[in-house]
């Protein structure tokens, strides 16, 4: 992990630096919020920023959200100061802690605000079976495309992946690619020159440059738009990349690690997902089933849980009841391993009896995990209704807005025997704009429905 410390706060940083070294981190200081500011453009990078409660963190947190760097900062006092600690968080800091620091609270932030401290944890065959894959291939450097549903720990693999390749000593860099708006993420991946594009007021360093000699994780590759898809097939090739304005290629040495909860396959013949990318990405396919299809990881994981959440807020470690472990046994984990995670801290901080029982296994609105679910009577009707409703939102998944409005338009007009006033009524839209999009379709080979009902129609 990467510790950006900003300040000198007479000295008392550097005991928190030591302890945070103890604990893995890697350390760099900056006096100033420039200073810092130039740190985190250089491709040096951090993962948070313990920065002294006497800077303007409001203008820091500010600059850093106008450059897009993306970093928690916790601030830092060397007393115990309620109003600055407050006002600390309302400038936008995650946490704040006073100093001399304590050992453990410094492991505890470094933990929970940049989230390091993850592990792999299982017991069932089906998933030893992708841990004893991912063991196999982790000493090379072939792409690895890891897959699975969303919570099932795919980023958590990555790391593992990474920890145990011949780059575990260099950096691990993740990128969502869903959580970056499609402008910026171009720049957030290859850098920026200054003067590129409007707010580029000095130079940065993209993800690629930041991870080099280490792991870059395409975290949801499946969100990047196909034009930015083709810039990253020739970085991957070639391995050089081209910053935002830049006027020469920079080149990179990188494993690339990808994952996505989608069917890249089937994005592929759909357009949306270049296939020359995904033969690329897919040397070595992890897919992580579902908890709900390694039953034996379940209590694993959960116990697992109970001591982490336990220590993290000074908490005696307590066992999980009978009945617990039951209830926990029998759920099907629609969010996977993330869902249970946030189930079993909730169970940790609610319960008050020397065993974690069923009655602290909630969910966020309040519902028991082993009451019973309410079965009431259906009108026919409805649940017709319901199933046709799913079917058509299932039918839907996948398709392109233009395939989907097509089907619409063609389908209406059908309902309407040709009529084309009729239906652009029922549309809601102009009749010159459904005549265009006939004579579109027509023109593209589809059978258009005549006026009147007459035989289909196509082009020429």
């Amino acid at each position: 992990m990467r510790l950006l410390i900003v300040g000198t706060l007479k000295g008392q940083l550097t005991l928190a630096t030591k302890y945070a070294m103890d604990k893995g981190a890697s350390v760099t200081h900056a006096d100033t919020a420039d200073q810092a500011l130039a740190v985190l453009r250089s491709g040096r990078g951090a993962d948070l920023l313990m920065v002294d409660v006497a800077l303007d963190i409001a203008d820091l947190v500010a600059r850093l959200a106008a450059e897009h760097i993306h970093a928690p900062v916790v601030a830092c006092g060397i007393e115990t100061n309620a109003k600055a600690a407050v006002a600390a968080i309302h400038a936008g800091a995650k946490e704040y802690i006073p100093l001399p620091p304590d050992p453990e609270m410094i492991a505890a932030v470094l933990a929970a605000v940049a989230d390091d401290d993850r592990e792999m944890v299982w017991r069932d065959d089906a998933m030893g079976h992708v841990v004893k894959l991912a063991q196999q291939i982790a000493g090379s450097d072939a792409s690895v495309l890891i897959t699975g549903e969303s919570g099932t720990g795919k980023e958590v693999l990555a790391r593992y992946v990474h920890s145990r390749s011949k780059r575990a000593k260099k950096h691990f860099i993740s990128v969502n690619c869903a959580a970056i708006p499609e402008a910026l993420l171009e720049s957030e991946l290859f850098g920026h020159e200054k003067g590129a594009f409007t707010g580029a007021i000095a130079r940065r360093i993209g993800k690629f440059e930041e991870a080099n000699g280490g792991t870059l994780l395409l975290d949801e590759i499946s969100e990047m738009d196909v034009r930015l898809q083709a810039k990253l097939l020739r970085a991957i090739q070639e391995r050089v990349i081209d910053r935002v304005g830049g006027t020469r290629p920079v080149p990179v040495d990188i494993r690339i690690i990808a994952t996505s909860n989608r069917n890249l396959g089937e994005a592929a013949r759909n357009g949306t997902f270049r296939e020359d990318l995904l033969f690329r990405l897919n040397v070595v396919n992890l897919r992580i089933p579902p908890l709900r299809e390694r039953p034996k990881d379940v209590l694993a994981l959960a116990e697992h849980f109970v001591a982490k959440y336990s220590a993290a807020n000074g908490l005696p470690v307590r066992p999980l009841s009978a009945d617990a472990k039951q209830a926990l046994a029998i759920n099907p984990w629609p969010g996977n391993v993330r869902e249970l995670e946030n189930m079993v801290h909730r169970a940790v901080l609610l319960s008050s009896q020397p065993e974690i029982g069923a009655e602290a296994l909630v969910t966020p609105d309040g519902f028991r995990l082993d009451a019973p679910q309410a079965s009431p009577q259906v009108a026919p009707q409805v649940a017709h209704a319901a199933v046709a409703a799913e079917q058509v939102t299932r039918a839907l998944v996948g398709r392109t807005v233009a395939d989907v409005e097509r089907d619409l338009i063609l389908e209406t007009l059908k309902h309407c025997l040709g009529n084309r006033t009729h239906a652009a009524n029922i549309l809601g839209i102009s009749i010159r704009t459904l005549r265009n999009k006939l004579n579109e379709y027509a023109g593209d080979g589809v059978p258009v429905p005549p006026p009147h009902g007459g035989e289909m129609r196509f082009a020429g």
